[in-house]
């Protein structure tokens, strides 16, 4: 079957944590509020869009979101609720397509260009997704429809909450042509300071680069931002996706040469990378800390441990003594991230929690 003619939707629930949080406690309908982290310390791990209103999002250090939004209520997550809730739309999913891939617990891609309610229409089964997931949980999904996963990826972010978005193959161009370089999904903010830096700030000025010169200017990632304006992404979904790492890393508004200012922004990344862990029910033997210095020289420091790592707890002290190894004190740091590799697959977890 030639790959334009793919039926590809991308799920993606609406605040999730925090909507789920509003769903079981009337009382939190309406307010601003977060999930994880404290007014002292931590990382929201999800925002309501009342709270998003004031600027508050995840992976922001707490702290800072309650200097933002003064009335935000910090509620504590409760991760076997999300899962739960996850598998229930996930078995909606099923009903429709055995083609869907998770990327975590509120979203997933799906192939419906043979879907099991003989349907031929994909607005029409997402339709019906966001209908059936509203009616069962209570909660509510925004979904991009298009030919490819990257199209639909964007389309499902078009028009939050409970949007729906459709991107045909005959207007994919034009619309990747007037969509701002900061709504590619894979172009993150320092990309897109670059990008602008070089007099790109649409699709359109994007395209105008030829492909030695995206080359140039961003290396391997050139290539693929040369494909993606153009409508291409021959990726396929996955059922059985594997995800390969979890990481998080944060850019700092400044440079930062203090040791313990350091340390502190290291056990904000750390408890940030511990939600994702959890919400990807993963665990892993490797963790990797990254350092991009003022003068944009980039170091990575890697410690994989011979027992199974799962929490903050766990990977810290490592990560901490992979910091203090790393000639951080030679030169201001720009940026910090973290990541936890070598990752157990369910099945190969279920077998190391048998033997044990």
């Amino acid at each position: 079957m030639p790959l334009s003619v793919r039926k590809i939707i991308h799920i993606d629930m609406d605040a999730f944590f925090a909507s789920v949080e509003q769903r079981d406690n009337p009382t939190y309908r309406g307010k601003p509020i977060a999930v994880g982290g404290n007014s002292h310390r931590g990382v929201v791990a999800a925002a309501s869009y009342e709270a998003r209103v004031f600027g508050v999002r995840s992976a922001m250090p707490s702290v800072q979101a309650a200097r933002l939004c003064p009335r935000l209520i910090f509620v504590k997550s409760r991760f076997d609720a999300y899962r739960k809730v996850s598998q229930q739309i996930r078995d909606i999913f099923f009903q429709y397509t055995d083609l869907v891939e998770p990327l975590s617990l509120d979203e997933a891609y799906l192939d419906v260009t043979e879907n099991k309610k003989g349907l031929k229409s994909a607005i029409r089964v997402a339709q019906l997704i966001k209908e059936q997931i509203l009616t069962e949980t209570q909660l509510t999904a925004s979904a991009g429809v298009s030919y490819n996963k990257f199209l639909a990826k964007i389309a499902s972010d078009y028009d939050k909450p409970n949007g729906l978005k459709v991107i045909l193959p005959q207007e994919a161009l034009h619309f990747l042509e007037t969509l701002p370089i900061e709504k590619f999904h894979g172009i993150g903010r320092v990309t897109a300071q670059k990008m602008h830096a070089l007099q790109i700030t649409t699709g359109k000025d994007l395209k105008k680069l030829s492909l030695p010169e995206l080359v140039r200017y961003f290396g391997k990632a050139g290539r693929h931002y040369y494909q993606i304006v153009r409508g291409n992404d021959r990726r396929e979904v996955k059922p059985h996706r594997i995800r390969k790492s979890i990481g998080i890393e944060n850019t700092f508004s400044h440079d930062i040469s203090h040791q313990e200012t350091l340390e502190e922004e290291l056990l904000a990344l750390s408890t940030s990378l511990e939600e994702r862990v959890k919400r990807n029910q993963a665990r892993g033997r490797t963790i990797t800390l990254k350092v991009k210095f003022t003068d944009f020289r980039v170091i990575t420091r890697s410690h994989t441990a011979p027992q199974l790592l799962s929490t903050s707890d766990d990977w810290l002290p490592l990560a901490t003594r992979l910091l203090n190894d790393s000639e951080t004190s030679r030169q201001p740091i720009r940026l910090l991230g973290l990541s936890l590799s070598n990752l157990l697959s369910h099945s190969e977890q279920q077998l190391h929690f048998d033997f044990f």
